[in-house]
């Protein structure tokens, strides 16, 4: 089994604390407002029109995670076992799940939540950290911890992880990716991989 994917109602809520923002803080600002726009459009809550809301929920998510350079880290020191057609593949399985388990998630948190910007860290080597800390509607607060890179060559800064009340993402899929692989091998992973993309398409 796969397990259950830690990803939370991180990016829900309205915004506070943003003035004197650095780039990377306003980066995930943007990426709020977009999904903010979604769940506040009504016409698209209509059952007919749920899998337009999930897209765009999705096109929202997808603008700001780097996919890429998150498989390879859940992946470690397996990722450099495998070809360009093995990585591509699985970058398109992991992307896809992701989107699907994170797409729920904050469907199912609704909008209601207040999201405060509490600490953001840049440093010279191209990383960099937004600290939010939300407060749901019931008044418990949730802290989370979006860490970015900016790559060579490109002025986009990427979310590579997201930590989650101390536990990050990434760790979590690579502890998962990891022992599957090892009770099983990759191609077991893989296989697990597209089972959970089809029963997740056969909900849809």
């Amino acid at each position: 089994m796969l397990g259950r994917w830690v990803v939370g109602i991180s990016i829900l809520g309205l915004l506070a604390g943003t003035a004197g923002a650095g780039e990377p803080l306003e980066k995930i600002r943007e990426t709020i407002e977009d999904v903010l726009t979604v769940l506040a459009d009504e016409t698209l809550r209509a059952p007919e029109r749920q899998a337009l809301r999930r897209d765009k929920l999705r096109q929202a998510v997808y603008q700001r995670f780097g996919f890429e350079e998150m498989a390879r880290r859940t992946l470690g020191r397996h990722w450099r076992d495998l070809n360009a057609d093995q990585r591509q593949e699985f970058v398109g399985l992991f992307s896809d799940l992701l989107e699907r388990s994170y797409v729920g998630k904050i469907e199912g948190a609704g909008a209601g939540s207040e999201v405060a910007y509490t600490r953001e860290t840049i440093d010279v080597e191209g990383f960099a950290s937004v600290l939010t800390v939300i407060t749901n509607r019931l008044g418990s607060q949730i802290e989370v911890e979006y860490r970015l890179l900016q790559r060579d060559g490109n002025t986009a800064w990427e979310v590579y992880d997201i930590v989650i009340e101390g536990v990050s993402l990434i760790n979590n899929y690579r502890t998962q990716f990891n022992n599957i692989i090892h009770r099983n091998s990759y191609d077991g992973l893989v296989k697990q991989l597209r089972l959970k993309q089809e029963q997740e398409e056969a909900v849809d």
